[in-house]
């Protein structure tokens, strides 16, 4: 499928942007095959978006074909392969390439930005204006956060998945973290191997071990400076939501406020060499990090609230950070807020009704309970899903 997208731009001038105070949004959508969609388009004004139906009925997908606007792999992390339209009177071959199309509006400017899989390479490609450009390019347009169900259980799950929260979250300010990240990894698992194949060569090892070092260090400083920020925020936020402290624990995190980053690097390099000559693999680094959060008022820590209170203290992590990117990068996000009533007493539900309001960045809602969005009837745009089907 070629990604030339048909979505237009034409002028904003006129537009309710300045009556509704939201400066960056998407004003039209295109799927082809994607998920549980053949092929939808439709237009969005510049006011939030309550996406109704169903469980099982699109909701989701909708939204997660929105987060491909971010670099990476949307809300469910998943593959490339799984976004495919599934035919099943058709073999897996033969199945349709899928596409995502978007006229996305930043202040008073429109970008056409589509993404698909390109029929020459088979891989996913990105696509600004009709010219191709990297997932990067992405991060220094549009900013995209979400809150997702499958989220809820963050400060129960492991801390690998609380790592993944917080580097996405990093991402949004800095953009080349991803591929820190992604470097640390290629020499972590190359140095697994070479142990487990007993090889000896300690120039190699040394390189391997000061490149971990190094980037493992530039990893655990972009952490750090985003949960500083993050805590400076909550803390001077206005909001029905409880606050919150959070710190980064382990791998050599609590180090950085206390001696220069060479020295870190140092210290990991010697555990490295060290453990390695006692036939032991393990090396001190960002990858056995974690996050932990305790809520302020009720000195407790997020795994030992209640659901309810886990889900709050989520979405004031949330809110935070899209307070950042507001007035750090002067990008408000798109926020995508799935199923976000489900677990929230009516008090609550309104209270982030209002706590979104002061975005700039659209907000995109989703539920089964109509009733549960009665506050936004004459301040949001309504779309139905039904099976993969978008009515007004």
């Amino acid at each position: 499928m070629a990604l030339t997208s048909n979505a237009y731009c034409v002028s904003v001038s006129n537009s309710k942007m300045i009556d509704k105070g939201i400066s960056h949004w998407l004003r039209k959508i295109r799927l082809l095959n994607f998920r549980n969609y053949r092929e939808v388009n439709f237009e969005i004004q510049n006011e939030p978006v309550v996406l109704i139906g169903k469980n099982g009925t699109g909701k989701t997908n909708l939204m997660e074909a929105i987060s491909l606007l971010a670099p990476g792999r949307g809300l469910r992390r998943a593959n490339t392969d799984d976004f495919s339209y599934k035919d099943l009177n058709k073999p897996m071959q033969n199945q349709r390439k899928w596409a995502f199309y978007a006229d996305l509006i930043t202040n008073d400017k429109c970008w056409q930005i589509g993404t698909g899989i390109s029929e020459e390479s088979n891989r996913r490609i990105v696509k600004i204006n009709q010219e191709t450009e990297t997932q990067e390019m992405l991060a220094k347009i549009c900013s995209i956060s979400w809150l997702t169900p499958q989220m809820d259980g963050l400060f129960l799950d492991s801390p690998k998945t609380r790592r993944l929260f917080i580097d996405r979250l990093a991402i949004s300010f800095d953009p080349a973290h991803s591929g820190r990240l992604l470097r640390f990894l290629k020499s972590y698992r190359e140095r697994n191997r070479m142990l487990a194949n007993e090889v000896k060569d300690p120039i190699w090892y040394s390189l391997n071990e000061t490149q971990l070092a190094e980037t493992g260090v530039a990893i655990m400083a972009t952490r750090n400076a985003l949960i500083e920020d993050i805590n400076r925020t909550v803390q001077n936020m206005q909001t029905e939501f409880p606050k919150f402290s959070a710190q980064l624990v382990g791998g050599g995190t609590e180090l950085l406020n206390r001696i220069p980053a060479s020295e870190i690097e140092d210290i990991i390099k010697q555990n490295a060499k060290k453990n390695r000559e006692a036939n032991n693999s393990s090396i001190m680094g960002p990858h056995t990090t974690d996050l932990l959060v305790t809520h302020s008022e009720k000195k407790q820590f997020a795994n030992e609230a209640s659901t309810g209170e886990q889900k709050a203290l989520l979405i004031t992590f949330i809110l935070a950070h899209a307070h950042l990117q507001s007035t750090r990068l002067e990008k408000p996000p798109l926020l995508l807020l799935d199923d976000v009533a489900a677990l929230l007493d009516p008090w609550r539900r309104d209270a982030l009704f209002d706590a979104c309001k002061i975005f700039s960045g659209q907000v995109w809602y989703s539920g089964s309970d109509e009733k549960s969005f009665d506050s936004l009837k004459s301040k949001a745009q309504y779309f139905y899903v039904n099976d993969g089907i978008i009515s007004y």
